[in-house]
This record gives C-alpha cells, sequence and structure tokens, in this order.
C-alpha cells in the first residue's frame, strides 16, 4: 500500500475515531502504531475491534490497510490461545484501577503462532498483545498487536534439520567408519559403522566414556604402545593430515584417514575414517596368487620364471652367487595335442599335472621348475654347465618317456628339450630364455624327442641376417614399407573401437617378406628406431585423416624395447602429434612386456610422460612375456592385449580358458580393459563375450587391411563416411559385424 493510501486509510479511520470522541492518547496510540517497524494493529476495548494498523501489518496479512481498521481483532489471529485472550479481556478487569480485583487480571500475550492469510498461506510468527491505558481516564484501554514474521527462520531451521538429517543419513550409509574427536581427543560424535569396525559393546557406547572407548580401541590393536605413540604425535599437531593402517587383534587390517576439522578458521578437533581393508588384501593375495601360480599344476608361472632369470642373470653379471653361470631349459611335450583330442581335456589336464611330478623329481631342491606354456615347462639349473645341463636333460626325456597309465588309457609321451647357458649364450633373462626356446624348436623340427643346447648362427645365417638388413634400409628409402590396419571391435556392441597399424613390406626381388623374419633382424641391427618412426608418423597421419573424414578412430601402434629407451622419445611422439593435429587420446602404444621390467623406473617415468601427453598405452601379447603385478599396478596402462596363443585353443582347452579367466580377473581388478587378439571362430568370440572380455581382432572380423579396404569394411558394414561429422566430437559409428 502507498503512503497516500495509508494516510487515506487512517484519515478515515480517524473521522470514525473523532465521531466517537478519539482522545489524544488514542490518536498518539495510532501514530506509535504506524511508527513500528514490524506488522502492529491497535484494538479498542472493549470492542476488542482494530482502530489503527501500519501498512507491514497489512502486507503481512495480504489486506488493505481499510480493510484492516474497524475488523473485529478475532478475524486476524484465530488460534485458541488467540481467542482465549480476548474471551479473558471480554470478562476480566482490563482497566485501569488502583486494586485490580482478584483473579481478574488480564496478563499481557507473548507467544509463537500461525497467522492465515488472505491467499490462503500460513506464516509463523512471534505476536505478542499488551494493553495499553489512558492516562487521562481509568476507563479507557486498548490493545497493542505486535507481530514479527518468522517464516524465514522457520524455513531456514527446517532446512537445516532436512540437511543436518541427510548428512546424519549418508553417514550412517557409508562403509567406512567415522569419528570425530575434540583437541584433546574427547569423543564429539561417531556412526555406526565406526562402532562396528571396532566392535564396540553397545553399554560402552550408551556410557560414552571417552577414556572407556580410547582404551578399548588400544586393546584391539595389535601393537597397542605403537598406536599410542601415533596418536599422542597427532594431537600434539593439530594440523597434521595423516594416512596410515591399524591392524586389529581380530585379524582386520583398517586404513586410517585423519584430518583436521576447522571451524571459523581454526581447528577445533579431528574428524578420522576408518575403513576395513581385510577383504580388498585378501583380493589383491588371491589375484598375486592368479598372476604367479599355474592353476593346474600349482607351479610357478612364466612371470615367476622370468623373476627367477633376472636374478640369476644380474648375480651371474655381478658376479655373486651365480658366479658359477646356471643353464635355462624350454621342455615342450611332443605331440601332446593329441592327447586332447583323442582322451579329452580333463585327460589332458591330468597327464600335464603327472609331467609336472616326474619333472619336479629329476632336479636338486636349488633348481627350479615353472609352467610357461600351454603343454611346455620351463626349468633353471643352477650352478649348471652344458655337460651337466644334458645331463639333467636326459634323464627329464627317460621319465616323461615312461609309460603313462590314467584311468585305463596306457600311453607314451616324449619331450624337446632346448638349453641356453649362462653367461655364454646370454646375459640377460629375455635373451637366455629366447635362445633355449629356439634351440627347442631346432629339436622339434629335427624330429622331436631329443635335447639341444644353443648354437651360434652360422656364417650363411650371418650374412643372410646382412643382406636382409641392407634392403630394409633401402625399402625404407624407398618406400616400400606400407601399413595395412586390423579392426578392433567391441564384443559388447560390435562397434568398431580401433585399428592396430601392422607393418607390410613387398620387395621386388624377395616378394611379401613376413614381419616375422625382418623384425627380429631390424631390432637386432637397431634399424627398428628408424622403422618404428616412421610407422609412427604414417600411423598418426592415417588416424589424423580418418578424423577429418568423421571417423574417430583410436589407431593402435606397436613399439620395440629398443625404440621405446631412445631418449627423444616422448619428444618424438608429442612431434608428430602436434604436425598431424591429431588429438592424442586416438593414438595408443602397444608395448612389450619385456620394457616394464627392464630399467623400471626410467620406464615408469617414460610413461608417465606419455600418460601426460595424452596418449592410451597398452602391453602387447600379455601372458607371453614376464610381467609382474607390481609393475602393472604402478604403470600407467589402460589396456592389456591377450597373445593369439592363448585364444587359438579356446573354449576347449582348459588351460588356455584359465589363463583367459586370470588375466580378465586381473584386469578388472586393476581397472584396465582387454582385448584378445587372434579370434577366428564364432566360439572363441562367444567365451571372450562370457567371460567379460572387452574387445577383439582376428580374422573372425578382418585381417588387415589397407587404408580403402578399411574404409569400404566401414562403408559395406552400413557406416557412411560421415565428412559432415569430422570435428562434431561424436565416438566411433556403430557397425554390424561381417566376417572378413
Amino acid at each position: 500500500m502507498t503512503d497516500a493510501a495509508a494516510a487515506t486509510a487512517d484519515g478515515q479511520a480517524g473521522g470514525r475515531a473523532r465521531g466517537a470522541g478519539r482522545s489524544r492518547a488514542e490518536a498518539s496510540a495510532c501514530a506509535l502504531v504506524r511508527a513500528l517497524p514490524h506488522a502492529a494493529w491497535l484494538v479498542s476495548l472493549p470492542q476488542a475491534v482494530v482502530v489503527a494498523a501500519n501498512s507491514a501489518a497489512a502486507s503481512l496479512l495480504g489486506r488493505t490497510l481499510g480493510e484492516l481498521v474497524g475488523a473485529p481483532a478475532q478475524q486476524l489471529a484465530a488460534s485458541p490461545e488467540d481467542l482465549a485472550w480476548w474471551a479473558a479481556v471480554a470478562e476480566g478487569d482490563w482497566r485501569k484501577a488502583p486494586r485490580p480485583r482478584a483473579g481478574h487480571e488480564v496478563p499481557a500475550l507473548d507467544s509463537d503462532t500461525v497467522f492465515a492469510c488472505a491467499d490462503g498461506g500460513a506464516r509463523h510468527v512471534r505476536r505478542s498483545i499488551s494493553l495499553v491505558h489512558d492516562e487521562a481516564a481509568d476507563d479507557r484501554a486498548w490493545a497493542l498487536v505486535m507481530v514479527i514474521d518468522r517464516s524465514p527462520e522457520q524455513a531456514a531451521d527446517a532446512g537445516r534439520e532436512a540437511r543436518l538429517a541427510e548428512l546424519e543419513a549418508t553417514l550412517e550409509s557409508t562403509a567406512d567408519g567415522l569419528l570425530v574427536t575434540d583437541l584433546a581427543g574427547g569423543l564429539r560424535s561417531f556412526n555406526r559403522r565406526f562402532a562396528a569396525i571396532w566392535g564396540l559393546p553397545e553399554e560402552l557406547l550408551r556410557a560414552r566414556d571417552d577414556a572407556a572407548i580410547a582404551a578399548w580401541m588400544q586393546r584391539s590393536v595389535i601393537e597397542p604402545e605403537a598406536y599410542a605413540q601415533r596418536l599422542r604425535a597427532l594431537f600434539d599437531s593439530p594440523l597434521l593430515a595423516a594416512t596410515d593402517r591399524v591392524s586389529l587383534l581380530g585379524g582386520s587390517v583398517l586404513e586410517r584417514v585423519t584430518r583436521p576439522l576447522w571451524r571459523e578458521g581454526r581447528p577445533q578437533g579431528r574428524v578420522w575414517a576408518f575403513r576395513d581393508l581385510s577383504e580388498r588384501l585378501a583380493a589383491e593375495e588371491r589375484i598375486e596368487t592368479l598372476a604367479s601360480t599355474d592353476a593346474l599344476t600349482g607351479l610357478p608361472n612364466r612371470r615367476v620364471m622370468s623373476d627367477w632369470l633376472e636374478v640369476a642373470a644380474q648375480a651371474a653379471a655381478a658376479g655373486g652367487e651365480g658366479r658359477q653361470g646356471f643353464a635355462v631349459m624350454v621342455v615342450d611335450l611332443d605331440r601332446f595335442r593329441q592327447i586332447n583330442v583323442s582322451l579329452g581335456h580333463a585327460m589332458g589336464d591330468r597327464v600335464l599335472q603327472h609331467v609336472a611330478q616326474r619333472l619336479q623329481g629329476c632336479l636338486r631342491e636349488e633348481d627350479r621348475l615353472a609352467r610357461i606354456g600351454g603343454d611346455q615347462f620351463g626349468v633353471l639349473l643352477a650352478g649348471a654347465d652344458a655337460r651337466s645341463a644334458e645331463t639333467t636333460a636326459r634323464r627329464m626325456l627317460n621319465v616323461v618317456a615312461q609309460p603313462c597309465s590314467l584311468e585305463g588309457a596306457t600311453f607314451t609321451l616324449t619331450c624337446s628339450i632346448g638349453i641356453a647357458l649362462a653367461p655364454s649364450h646370454g646375459r640377460s633373462a629375455d635373451e637366455l630364455a629366447r635362445h633355449a626356446e629356439a634351440a627347442m624348436r631346432a629339436v622339434k623340427l629335427a624330429g622331436r624327442a631329443n635335447v639341444r643346447l644353443h648354437q651360434a648362427r652360422a656364417e650363411v645365417d650371418r650374412r643372410s641376417h646382412m643382406m636382409l638388413d641392407h634392403a630394409m634400409r633401402q625399402a625404407l628409402v624407398s618406400g616400400r614399407f606400407r601399413l595395412a590396419y586390423q579392426p578392433q571391435v567391441s564384443l559388447l556392441d560390435g562397434r568398431i573401437v580401433g585399428a592396430e597399424a601392422l607393418l607390410r613390406w613387398r620387395d621386388p626381388e624377395l616378394g611379401e617378406i613376413s614381419p616375422g623374419r625382418f623384425i627380429p633382424v631390424a631390432e637386432e641391427s637397431g634399424f627398428i628406431v628408424d622403422i618404428g618412426d616412421w610407422v609412427l608418423a604414417q600411423a598418426v597421419r592415417q588416424a589424423a585423416l580418418w578424423q577429418q573424414r568423421g571417423w574417430l578412430l583410436p589407431v593402435a601402434v606397436n613399439v620395440s624395447a629398443l625404440q621405446f629407451h631412445q631418449a627423444q622419445f616422448v619428444e618424438r611422439v608429442a612431434s608428430v602429434l602436434a604436425v598431424s593435429a591429431l588429438p592424442p587420446h586416438l593414438l595408443e602404444l602397444e608395448l612389450t612386456e619385456s620394457i616394464l621390467v627392464h630399467d623400471a623406473d626410467e620406464a615408469l617415468a617414460r610413461l608417465r610422460a606419455l600418460k601426460r601427453l595424452g596418449v592410451r598405452l597398452s602391453i602387447d601379447d600379455f601372458g607371453t612375456g614376464y610381467s609382474s603385478l607390481s609393475y602393472l599396478k604402478r604403470f600407467p596402462i589402460g589396456k592389456l592385449k591377450i597373445d593369439r596363443s592363448f585364444v587359438q585353443g579356446l573354449p576347449g582347452d582348459e588351460t588356455d580358458a584359465g589363463i583367459v579367466r586370470a588375466i580378465l580377473q586381473m584386469s578388472r581388478a586393476l581397472d584396465m580393459r582387454v582385448i584378445a587378439e587372434g579370434v577366428e571362430t564364432e566360439q572363441q568370440r562367444e567365451f571372450l563375450v562370457r567371460e567379460g572380455c572387452a574387445e577383439m581382432q582376428g580374422f573372425l572380423y578382418a585381417p588387415a587391411l589397407d587404408p580403402l579396404s578399411f574404409e569400404q569394411r566401414l562403408v559395406q558394414s552400413g557406416v557412411e563416411a560421415a565428412t559432415a561429422a569430422a570435428g562434431s566430437g561424436h565416438g566411433p559409428q556403430r557397425i554390424r559385424l561381417v566376417r572378413g
């Protein structure tokens, strides 16, 4: 209401008052009402009619001043308490008298109530009613009603209560035990999970005895003195934040996190969070066991064998305990697949267990036996020379060849054994393992069931390698290398999620040369670095071209160990990305497992630098090398590629199936994606889908394709080359699975 309207209403009210003989006291009271900051109105007695009101009252009640003046007081506030007060006024002694009649005095009313507004709403208010007497006339008085709107405060209180209830519910639903203490260590509050973790008795909680609860907690830990000393140190440093572990007598291991509790810019206490790590630690232990132990035979696996070789090689190089040298043996069963085919995989598993026991019986206590493949075992002979190693190998040949009778079936097995000696045949674990395996393959080619020491390459082999190395260098200059791209497909929904760049070479004289032939020569000569740089540049350029055409497909590039360890490798990757303007996340570098275990600290620093660039990192042919779970946990690897050797036997080969399941379980624990390579049958694909593998590549979908054929495959599969969508930021297009 405007001031003019208020004046008009007051004038009308004043006219009525003058007509009734308004006194000077009443006029003063009316003026006082209008001046009050809060809603107020003046009620004449004994009629209980409003004679004056201010604009705040009109706003509060949603009425005009004209509607208020002359209205019965009971209509404005009609709570039972208000009505009782007005009734008491009507019956009581409200006049100013020297001696009011006992029991008839009308006390002032001051309490919280709810007002009903004209719009149908309700207001929470503080209302007070008091008597105002006319000093000049004992029989004239008024009631002054003053109202303070408390609705905002009420809403704020309700909001605080709701937030407090939500916070309490949240804290009670968390898996962590929470405790709040003051600066002296006194308990302020805690949730039920805290009490459950520490096993606090209910009667102790009800008593809220700080000293008793603290004593209970100290008695519950394995090292109470160290626990108490740590607490004193934390309370002596109120600004210190800390994370540590506490072991309880019951076997639980708790992660303890504490942070200062701040209020008004000053520390007021501490907040403690306790998380039970027992299940997680047990799961990690199970994963570590799966990662280091062959599930079928109980023998150590290839990774552990690698660790043994690494330790022995380092000791031999340092002239320590291994100074007498050692031997590495690879034992491969001959024609073992016939056992699986004719007798079944269950019988094949029994045979492998039986063979493992026989081989173990041929070794000394200081020797080591591991299962490193489906039907392949690795042996480390400590302090062995060529003669002693061959003697042990002959003993193994004879033991394995003894007739085997299982479940009524009698048969004879043979094996082929390759041997490499340290340090004469190599000084690194990878080199020795490779040479022993090459010697074993030579036995296979020569007719099986025999033993062979690693032999240096003949002069003709060295000459052949020199010629091949020269041809490779000429091919790079002449542009005879080319890249093919094998699609990588999501097993969840059939989307093409990437492509692996694969190197191809056709020489005008030598014809099509397999990468398996020229890549080892390039690695040996060091030319693999130049080839790797060329592959990286070409693959990134192709990925950028696909991006411009609307296909945002990550391209995976294999990186050799020698290329990775080049001093400027990270800068080289950054430069290639900058030149092509390819977003870094569209480049994936596939690394070999050997990169992770040799000079792990340098590898970790380089991998972190690559991760900061934004490129993706994966491990190629996972399971065939010697990865350590501790390395995988440290390194920023996002993806594992299951080697094709483990995929070929799926789903029938239980050993391969167990290995794949173990890799998938480990990857889930480490939050890594998994892709299987070499998928060639629908049965293999279905097994991988059931076990939760994310992606695949292989001939089931398509071989490696040239860029044009790759794009045609996308179009034939129902994906248009969305040139108009280039740069839109959409992900890979959905396709249907087409066998190639």
